[in-house]
């Protein structure tokens, strides 16, 4: 299993969380927000998804990846 931290900007509440983390269960990862740091730590097999997906998935949810950390 592959681990990444991404940078996110636009989150503020809990529904933000919610929709970015049932997003992410959608496409087979585990992601955890942290509204106050403004991150989402991932852990994915990178045989079953890329981590572009996963940014394309915080993505269309409406939200900003600004950097990728951890790789």
């Amino acid at each position: 299993m592959e681990q990444v931290t991404l940078n996110v900007t636009g989150m503020s509440c809990g529904h933000c969380v919610n929709s970015i983390e049932g997003a992410l269960r959608s496409v087979g990862v585990s992601g955890k927000v942290d509204l106050v740091s403004g991150t989402v730590a991932s852990e994915y097999d990178k045989g079953q998804v890329a981590l572009e997906k996963i940014k394309e998935t915080i993505e269309e949810q409406g939200y900003d990846v600004e950097e990728v950390k951890g790789l």
